[in-house]
């Protein structure tokens, strides 16, 4: 009998492999690439603020083989605090069994219970598996374009 998958939380011992699903996840889109620093750097920071987002890590035998980032935030739109939910990979061996939906359920229970008024999304444009699943999650698409602007440390001589 196989052990059924756990999903909680995510530790700093759960970093490294955070970090691999991340180079997995980048190395799809379009606009992102990997930078094992950079992803290690921002996983610190949320596993010291909690009050910023949390980390889910899904596991299956101890292992972590999917994970989730919830960032918190304030909607005026809304009135309240709202999610916006990135960084959501299964490893590859482990999709096609449906892990996916139970993280974003799991994820979507807790913010339901936190008090979150809404949960938003992106994913690539050009990765229509990924919109099918998040359709299939109950997300819809939105009128909303989004807009970025990268904002670089000046170097400090």
């Amino acid at each position: 009998m196989t052990e059924a998958p756990e999903i909680g939380f995510a530790t700093a011992d759960d970093v490294p492999a955070l970090v691999a699903l991340l180079g997995e996840l980048f190395s799809q889109e379009a606009d992102f690439q990997p930078d094992p620093e950079k992803q290690r750097r921002a996983l610190d920071y949320l596993l010291a603020h909690p009050e910023a987002g949390r980390l889910f890590v899904l596991r299956e035998a101890g292992r972590v083989i999917g994970m989730a980032n919830a960032l918190c935030s304030v909607s005026t739109a809304e009135g309240g605090p709202v999610l916006m939910l990135e960084d959501v990979i299964v490893a590859a061996h482990a999709r096609g069994r449906g892990l996916g939906g139970q993280l974003i359920e799991h994820v979507i229970d807790w913010a339901r219970r936190e008090g979150f008024l809404r949960v938003t999304l992106l994913t690539d444009g050009a990765n229509a598996g990924a919109q099918r699943f998040y359709r299939a999650c109950g997300f819809s698409r939105s009128g909303m374009v989004l807009y970025r602007l990268g904002l670089h440390s000046p170097s400090r001589a």
